[in-house]
């Protein structure tokens, strides 16, 4: 397996521009199985694993695609849809295949979906899903670890979600989009993916409102065309490169992202002394000196992405002082504190809260990443640390982050891939 090493305590400096966001280009690949006719056009496509493992599915289900590499760009035709189920094999490589729920039960009228693998960071069941497909006129069987779906039509409910699930709005809205009558979404994801997702379906003829907000209210289509559309930049991305900047005592300016979608981690990092600068196309963070202690807690869009955790504790590793990070979205989120710690951090986790009391420096060392954010927060890490590190496992970070190696080499980092 490929490894990362990384000669650290190198100041980066430069710029770097965003890539497609993988969890907005996702759905929207997904969204084209709702397309009865003709081809559909997804720009800004990130060149990844889980993009991969996505038109594969769709390859599974009957869905032709070409992905142009050097154009960042998909072509998919759904009109020769003809599978309803996604297996156990591909499924267990990413969780967001489980978005073909509510385009099969929209479109084909029944699915058979096995549960989802991804990330290990903790139990992330799909029941939020299943009760709304249930109000929806869906009916289901589990049938040894599938769960079988069939709707006859879906039809237009208020969904009432007990917390804001990202994929759980998703799905409601593109089975939503061709079910008969209204659908209405109350505590809904106000992420910007969903919304990036919603202006999607929107020019494929979807009638969608209040997406960016708690509610949302789908009013069902008998049909959609094909759309052309291009993904939003990955704000994720953004912000691991403008930490990058940080944790190093250097300059980063990252392009093409917006400084909206990113308002409480920019203002967290500015919390930490972090020198941040906003143009229309750019986000600039310098740092001079230690980062200053904060107090963090994950929650759900526009709170704090519990996907930029680890990396957020990767700097407040090195800050002057103590901090608390309090993680209320993924029970199982801390797994890179082992690693760290290996890094020399010096990291207490009690519970969902994990106190980090700041070292003037880390020390390079063999780590190991254990999901996509974790993986970044260790290379994030190792790029500040004193000496020589290895990180090993890194298809976890392949998974989120497009040749993350040569980009962060372009700011000046030594960082090589090794297999």
């Amino acid at each position: 397996m490929d490894e990362f090493h990384i000669r650290g305590g190198i100041r980066l400096e430069g710029e770097v521009q965003v890539g497609g966001a993988k969890n907005a280009a996702l759905p929207i690949l997904i969204a084209a199985l709702l397309v009865e006719d003709g081809e559909s056009v997804i720009r800004n496509v990130p060149d990844l694993r889980d993009i991969h493992t996505c038109l594969k599915v769709l390859g599974h289900l009957g869905v032709e695609s070409e992905f142009d590499r050097e154009q960042s760009t998909i072509r998919l035709d759904a009109s020769g849809l003809t599978g309803v189920e996604a297996p156990y094999e591909l499924m267990q490589q990413m969780r967001a295949s489980f978005l073909v729920m509510g385009p099969l039960l929209a479109r084909m009228g029944k699915a058979r979906i096995s549960l989802p693998g991804g990330c290990a960071i903790g139990p992330r069941p799909v029941d939020q899903h299943r009760k709304a497909f249930k109000a929806m006129g869906a009916s289901f069987e589990d049938e040894g670890g599938y769960m079988a779906g069939t709707a006859d039509p879906l039809h237009g409910a208020t969904i009432f979600f007990d917390r804001p699930s990202h994929t759980g709005t998703e799905n409601v809205i593109m089975g939503a989009v061709l079910a008969e009558g209204t659908t209405t979404i109350v505590n809904a994801a106000c992420d910007p993916e969903v919304t990036d997702l919603a202006q999607m379906l929107r020019a494929a003829g979807a009638i969608i409102e209040g997406e960016g907000s708690t509610n949302i209210t789908i009013e069902g289509v008998e049909s959609l065309r094909p759309f052309d559309h291009a993904v939003m930049a990955d704000r994720l991305e953004a912000a691991t490169f403008l930490i990058a900047g940080a944790i190093t005592g250097g300059q980063v300016t990252v392009r093409g992202v917006r400084a909206e979608d990113l308002r409480i981690v920019l203002a967290k990092l500015e919390e930490m002394g972090v020198e941040i600068t906003t143009t229309e196309e750019s986000i600039t963070a310098s740092l001079d000196g230690r980062p200053k202690p904060t107090l963090i807690t994950t929650y759900p869009f526009p709170g704090f992405p519990t996907d930029l955790q680890a990396a957020i504790m990767a700097l407040t590793s090195v800050a002057d002082g103590t901090s608390v990070i309090r993680e209320t979205v993924f029970e199982d989120r801390f797994l890179h504190v082992a690693e760290l710690a290996r890094l020399g951090a010096e990291i207490r986790t009690v519970g969902d809260e994990a106190t980090i009391i700041g070292v003037e420096n880390l020390s390079g060392a063999s780590v190991m990443a254990s999901d996509i954010r974790a993986g970044a927060g260790l290379v994030l890490a190792c790029l500040a640390a004193e000496g020589d590190a290895v990180i090993t496992r890194v298809y976890h970070i392949d998974r989120g982050y497009e040749h993350i190696e040569d980009r962060l080499s372009s700011l000046g980092a030594r960082i090589e891939r090794k297999v």
